[in-house]
């Protein structure tokens, strides 16, 4: 089930080129250009690439426990 009117965004990393995707409901009169520009400003760019990071490391483990046939 997903959520009526979800609008996503990319917004690009400056310093290292990287793209995040942000998904958020605007309401009726809102600039969509300006919403994701305010929203690139207050990114948090660091804790995105620890999460990327810790999330990469969970699936290579993951993939570590098979057995090969």
């Amino acid at each position: 089930m997903s959520i009526p009117n979800v609008k996503r965004f990319r917004i690009l990393n400056p310093e290292s080129g990287q793209v995040a995707t942000i998904m958020a409901v605007l309401p009726k009169g809102t600039d969509p250009s300006a919403f994701a520009a305010d929203a690139a400003k207050r990114f948090d760019w660091k804790a995105w690439q620890e999460s990327q990071q810790k999330h990469f490391k969970i699936r290579v483990g993951q993939q570590k426990q098979r057995r090969a046939k």
